[in-house]
């Protein structure tokens, strides 16, 4: 009985946060409910990666805390009130950055949404390529790969200027064909649900999903600790984009454990919350 639970939890996790989670949050935009709804939502299904997590782990090594807790939340409080704060400016400036208003916005909103992930995903994708390249975005992104353990939270765990750059290059695309506001509210919160999954400790089954949608069993390869081999799988949503640059990678007889994740040539990479935002900046980084 237990066993078959936990087959039929591992099989519909992902249809559950795909599917429902978005599937309710277009629902409370499309019936007008108030935007605090949106965030009642996504704290519910951080409940429920936090709980999963245990059930059924990937790696029951990854629930264990690495000093990073108290630090993940501060990432997450940080990081999720700008993403609050964006969304309330964007009336503001929305009318100077549309050039082309072609957005189809008679268009039911749960494709209204598709299209804003599948347009989001190429800017956010190709943002993560260049943080690998180049010095100065390393810099800001190597806060999110220092990480000694994978689970949800960990997709919450960057840098605000790097989320700030990733959000940018997702967005200003869709600011520029006119994206109306109640669809980047829906975006914000398919972007949470989708760290949690692409982060997440819980051993779910993906099929053959994973040649598309960048879930957990894909993202891990990310942060394998060496540029040689974590330079691959840069897709947020998708691994469309990977595809296209050569980065797609998947090997299904690999297990990545704590031993294989952090940054090896910065062994000692701080843990506390303001000293991760302020090293970015010392000079003596290498």
């Amino acid at each position: 009985m237990i066993r078959n639970v936990m087959w039929l939890v591992r099989l519909l996790y992902l249809p559950l946060f795909l599917l429902v989670g978005n599937g309710v949050a277009v629902y409370l935009v499309a019936e007008g409910f108030n935007a605090g709804w949106l965030g009642l939502l996504i704290l519910v299904f951080i409940g429920i990666s936090f709980a999963t997590e245990r059930l059924i782990p990937y790696d029951r090594a990854f629930n264990e805390p690495q000093q990073d807790q108290r630090r993940d939340v501060l990432h997450a409080l940080m990081n999720e009130s700008l993403n609050v704060i964006g969304i309330a400016v964007l009336p503001l400036i929305a009318g100077l950055l549309v050039l082309a208003p072609i957005w189809p916005s008679s268009w039911p909103l749960v494709f209204q949404l598709l299209l804003a992930i599948l347009i989001s995903d190429i800017g956010i994708t190709l943002a993560h390529f260049a943080s690998h390249r180049l010095r100065l975005l390393w810099r800001l992104h190597a806060v999110h790969h220092s990480v000694k353990r994978l689970y949800g939270f960990n997709g919450l765990m960057k840098h605000p200027l790097h989320q700030s750059i990733e959000t940018v290059a997702g967005t200003t695309p869709l600011l520029i064909i006119g994206v109306p506001q109640n669809v980047l509210m829906l975006l914000v919160v398919a972007v949470v649900l989708q760290l949690l999954l692409q982060h997440s400790n819980v051993a779910y089954f993906t099929g053959p999903l994973k040649k598309i949608l960048a879930i957990n069993s894909v993202h891990r390869f990310h942060h394998l600790n060496t540029a040689k081999e974590g330079d691959v799988n840069f897709g947020l949503f998708t691994t469309l984009t990977d595809r296209f640059l050569g980065t797609a990678y998947f090997d299904s007889e690999r297990t990545i454990g704590t031993k294989d994740l952090g940054i090896a040539s910065e062994p000692n990479y701080p843990t506390n919350y303001w000293q991760q935002l302020m090293q970015p900046f010392q000079r003596n980084r290498r």
